[in-house]
């Protein structure tokens, strides 16, 4: 959007064929930061807001993304954070709050309302936290609450069992697992409801950095289940979010 675009808008709010909310609306569609567009119309069209993918931008990079947000009044979320761009992003902006992790830095200036319907977040091992961290910040920062049952893996099924009841009064479940992934299958198999897989680059090396747990997850044989990719917390719980808000509609 260029300035005649905007004088066009301007001339329709002075006509009366367009309010002014509705001008507002479609000028922030197109806000132009050069190398920084925030997807301001985000939350608008999914029911969420945008999130910063940290891991393989610059301190500096996500620097600039966090001051054009907070000039526009919008939202920040930032995953993949290593401690370094952790530490360096909080000495220059100390009021974020931090979820070291989860590798996730927020500064939330209009919280989403709080949902019915929680997700439970399982993982096989507690080399698995880190990504179910991930899909627990990410879910309460768009309003859902979220239950982390770490370690109840097949190598001590006993475990998995032991927890039933909490697993099912969830709305959603997040199985995370790496090695032989086998985990989300069982799940799978016990629960009715909607199952998202994490594969997690956890294993020696035939595990293969997640590539077996993937493979596996993809081709389980308990019918229905999501499979995102590996070490994705963030995309299942995005998923999760998707099935909730629908639910909330319904």
């Amino acid at each position: 959007m260029n300035s005649k675009d905007v004088e066009k808008i301007l001339k329709l709010v002075k006509s009366g064929e367009v309010d002014i909310a509705s001008a507002a609306s479609r000028i922030s569609t197109h806000l132009d930061f050069s190398d920084v567009k925030p997807d301001t119309s985000r939350k608008e069209r999914l029911g969420f807001d945008e999130v910063i993918y940290g891991r393989s931008k610059s301190i500096e990079q996500i620097e600039n993304i966090a001051l054009k947000y907070i000039e526009n009044e919008l939202n920040f979320v930032c995953t993949g954070l290593d401690s370094g761009k952790m530490d360096a992003l909080l000495r220059e902006f100390p009021h974020f709050q931090a979820n070291r992790q989860a590798g996730i830095l927020r500064h939330i200036i209009s919280a989403a309302p709080r949902k019915e319907g929680k997700v439970a977040v399982i993982t096989a091992g507690t080399s698995d936290i880190k990504v179910a961290s991930e899909a627990a910040e990410i879910l309460d920062i768009c309003g859902i609450d979220a239950d982390i049952h770490a370690d109840i893996g097949v190598a001590g099924i006993h475990r998995f069992f032991s927890v039933r009841e909490q697993i099912s009064d969830a709305k959603v479940i997040i199985v995370i697992a790496g090695m032989e992934g086998a985990l989300p299958s069982i799940t799978g198999g016990m629960f009715p409801h909607p199952v998202i897989a994490v594969p997690t680059s956890t294993g020696y090396g035939a595990a293969l950095e997640g590539f077996t747990a993937l493979f596996s997850m993809l081709a389980s044989c308990a019918n229905g289940i999501t499979v995102v990719n590996i070490d994705n917390g963030f995309g299942a719980a995005m998923a999760a979010v998707r099935i909730i808000n629908a639910l909330q509609e319904n």
